[in-house]
């Protein structure tokens, strides 16, 4: 018995097959580089999914059992639709479950990238064993999937798990959402690059290692930072307080037992992230709740876009 994940982002697109143990078998990733037209763009994900099956060993891996599809929001799970997703032009109001059942025949599971992307790490990285997660994307935005004792907690409408946009400001700057004082905002890869292209002294090595203000990502604010330069070391300092804001919310509200940040966290490590967050939330949670919760790096770096196409085929967390 097989199962495929797919997981579709903005940029790419990543394929893996698995067995019924959740153990890859073949795997695929290529640019996803959208037309404007949905329908050819998903007959090109047809096309590479239907290849990596057809390459793959038939004793290896038994028949398909169920597709399982990680694709960014929003979505209406219920209807298996695709409703408007910013960084896939022309992808809006997409039957893709209809879609993807016809072409297969087999169950479609769907599920937004960021609880597809807890599930992943729950299941297959940091967060093997926990009962009560929280996983944080902090990527370009800050999108957050939770596991409340050993289920995927989607809330009342499905849209559960929006850390990035609780208000950590008030009233805040503008948000890319809308709203004014969100996480994200102020933590958010976008947001920051933004801020970092706006306000780096051109003496500094945030500018000079990005080879000019307009060409400044957080990673260039990283590496800055651990070469000792006063205003990234000073940037972090700041990005760690509204981090701190953001994760005392969601500790007050869920007590996780584990609190998983990926992306631009794992860069940072553990001198210039995780060792001083841990700090700044002890100033702004009880000290009980500051020896259980834990806060770590993701594990799944690479990996992850294969593996949450596959946690939701599986049905892990259901």
């Amino acid at each position: 018995m097989a199962f495929l994940g797919i997981d579709i982002g903005g940029t790419k697109l990543a394929l893996c097959i698995g067995d019924s143990d959740g153990l890859p078998i073949a795997s695929r990733r290529r640019a996803m580089a959208p037309s404007g037209d949905w329908e050819t763009d998903l007959d090109h994900l047809i096309e590479d999914a239907r290849a990596l099956w057809a390459e793959t060993d038939e004793r290896s891996r038994g028949p398909l059992r169920a597709i399982g599809v990680s694709v960014p929001g929003p979505i209406d799970a219920s209807k298996g639709i695709l409703l408007n997703p910013p960084n896939l032009p022309g992808w809006r109001d997409v039957p893709i479950v209809e879609r993807l059942s016809a072409a297969f025949d087999v169950e479609i599971r769907l599920e937004n990238d960021a609880n597809a992307a807890a599930l992943a790490e729950w299941h297959y990285g940091a967060g093997r064993g926990a009962r009560n997660l929280a996983y944080l994307t902090m990527s370009t935005g800050i999108g957050g999937g939770l596991i409340v004792e050993g289920r995927l907690h989607r809330g009342a409408f499905g849209g559960a798990g929006e850390i990035g946009h609780a208000p950590i400001d008030i009233p805040g700057q503008l948000c890319a959402c809308g709203l004014r004082g969100c996480l994200e905002a102020y933590c958010g890869g976008h947001a920051w690059q933004a801020h970092l292209r706006a306000h780096a002294p051109e003496d500094s090595h945030v500018v000079r290692l990005a080879g000019g203000r307009d060409a400044i990502r957080p990673e260039h604010l990283v590496e800055a930072a651990r070469r000792g330069d006063a205003f990234a070391r000073a940037e972090m300092e700041r990005w760690l307080d509204y981090l701190s804001r953001g994760l005392a919310q969601l500790v007050m509200t869920l007590e996780p037992e584990l609190i998983v940040l990926g992306t631009i966290a794992v860069a940072a490590g553990e001198e210039l992230c995780f060792g001083p967050l841990r700090k700044k939330l002890s100033g702004v949670l009880w000290p009980q709740q500051t020896r259980r919760v834990r806060v770590v790096p993701a594990a799944l770096g690479d990996a992850l876009p294969q593996r949450a196409g596959l946690a939701v085929a599986l049905g892990i967390g259901a």
